[in-house]
């Protein structure tokens, strides 16, 4: 029997909240582990949770909002994937919960299904970007400096990019697995636009970067 995906819904409208719930609860690969009403009320819900392998985040919430709440989960529990909920669809907000650390963002108007897909493709890949999100990431770094979109993770992996280190010397050098390192290079291919390890290195030096 496959194990289910556990899940964490933060939200604090109760309606849109407890609905999300029963959708997801019909698909048999999920359940719901917690909901949690802002970043303060997950914070002390996820100490006793701490199987919880992804959450759904709104970001405009009271107390302790979704891009601080992102923030504190990849600080004190980096395992754990960030699927960002939003009604908006501006840059600045997308940008900023990638800049968090969140994994994927999806608007709070889509599809059941695509949230489905969404929550697979993380658990896969490590991350997820619709169009909507390539298209503004894309906007986003030619209007800015491209180090504001990279974590500090994926800057490191870019620099061993210019190595002769094979992935796996570089998982070892950075102290994860070669999983995750795969993660970093295949979300630096869809924040970049970019399909080869070259072409990762020619951007880093380009826009400084890469020190060699």
């Amino acid at each position: 029997m496959q194990e289910k995906i556990k899940i964490a819904l933060v939200d604090d409208h109760t309606l849109f909240r407890s609905g999300l719930a029963s959708l997801l609860s019909e698909f048999e690969e999920i359940v719901i582990v917690f909901e949690a009403v802002n970043g303060s009320d997950l914070q002390s819900k996820i100490k006793k949770n701490e199987d919880v392998q992804l959450i759904l985040m709104d970001i405009n919430m009271p107390v302790v909002d979704g891009f601080a709440a992102t923030k504190w989960i990849k600080e004190h529990y980096p395992h754990i994937y960030v699927l960002a909920l939003s009604m908006f669809e501006d840059e600045k907000s997308i940008i900023n919960m990638i800049k968090a650390g969140a994994n994927g963002y999806l608007l709070k108007e889509s599809k059941p299904s695509e949230v489905l897909i969404a929550i697979k493709a993380m658990l896969e890949k490590g991350f997820y970007v619709n169009e909507l999100v390539s298209g503004r990431l894309l906007v986003s770094i030619k209007n800015e400096e491209p180090k504001n979109i990279l974590t500090e993770k994926e800057l490191t992996f870019l620099q061993y990019c210019a190595s002769e280190l094979t992935y796996k010397e570089i998982a070892s050098l950075m102290n994860v697995s070669p999983r995750t390192v795969d993660n970093y290079r295949e979300s630096l291919f869809a924040k970049l636009n970019l399909k080869s390890r070259t072409g990762l290195v020619v951007y880093g030096i380009k826009n400084d970067l890469i020190k060699i």
